[in-house]
């Protein structure tokens, strides 16, 4: 298994002594080469269960296991050879705003280089044609030199999924990739993650707020709420109704587009 979660529970190292956990008694197993899709409510612990799988949270209780291997039980070099494993894709990236989006990407690459490699790319990016490439196939092989505080909100998010193709990781955690994007541009950007993941045989975990676009691309649903897993179940037997109750009295329930969001577009006719 990529993941195994038994009985798991987290809690957030600044909530009240009395908090409830973030995440509660979670019982999970992801297989290599396995794609499903988190749903669930703001605030229902999707973004949390992301980084406990990225082991960046560590459990209050339960059972963790990646690779067949229980992160928090291993030495600290070795936890970082673990988590090298692995490529967990924040909404919204960790990108130095007055960086050129060609060192930006490359970046994913530092875990891999020795210090000096590293220095060496912050003054001369190393491989300007595997950046090129891997915006490409996002529709943004034009901003391989722009500053990153150039890019829109859309193109940022793309960015850092393009840093996500120049890993070596074996299992793909991506929060809210699509949250930026137009629907053609967001069923493009799906389609390349699964891609990528299928190419890898690498298990590729994605949390969405978009329920259409989740029930359309995944095959698996997980739907959280309140820190607990609602169900767990292929799409075919996730049913509206299933959908309604996981979302009931929640204020702002799921559609495909925020009408807040100022979303990138994309040639309908250019795929990922």
């Amino acid at each position: 298994m990529s993941f195994r979660l038994d009985k798991l529970t987290v809690r957030h190292l600044a909530a009240a002594p009395h908090a409830a956990p973030a995440l509660h008694d979670l019982d999970l197993a992801i297989a290599p080469g396995e794609q499903l899709a988190l749903i669930g409510p703001s605030g229902a612990g999707k973004t949390t269960l992301l980084a406990t799988l990225a082991c960046a949270h560590r459990p209050a209780a339960g059972g963790f296991s990646v690779f067949g291997q229980e992160p928090w039980a291993l030495s600290q070099g070795a936890r970082h050879r673990l988590r090298a494993r692995l490529f967990l894709a924040p909404q919204t990236p960790p990108l130095p705003p007055r960086q050129r989006v060609v060192t930006a990407v490359l970046a994913a690459r530092l875990p891999h280089m020795s210090l000096w490699q590293a220095f060496a790319s912050l003054l001369r990016p190393g491989d300007p044609d595997a950046a090129h490439a891997a915006l490409a196939r996002f529709g943004l092989g034009d901003k391989l030199y722009a500053r990153v505080d150039r890019l829109s909100g859309g193109e940022r998010q793309r960015c850092g999924l393009a840093r996500l193709l120049l890993s070596s990781a074996e299992a793909l955690l991506v929060d809210e990739p699509i949250s930026a994007l137009d629907p053609a541009l967001a069923r493009h950007t799906l389609a390349t993650l699964q891609q990528e993941a299928a190419e890898r045989k690498a298990a590729l975990v994605c949390s969405l707020h978009q329920v259409d676009m989740a029930r359309a691309h995944f095959p698996r649903l997980v739907g959280l709420r309140e820190g607990r897993i609602v169900f767990d179940a292929p799409r075919e037997a996730v049913s509206d109704a299933m959908i309604a109750a996981l979302y009931e009295n929640d204020q702002v329930q799921p559609h495909p587009q925020h009408p807040h969001e100022s979303p990138d577009r994309i040639a309908v006719g250019a795929c990922f």
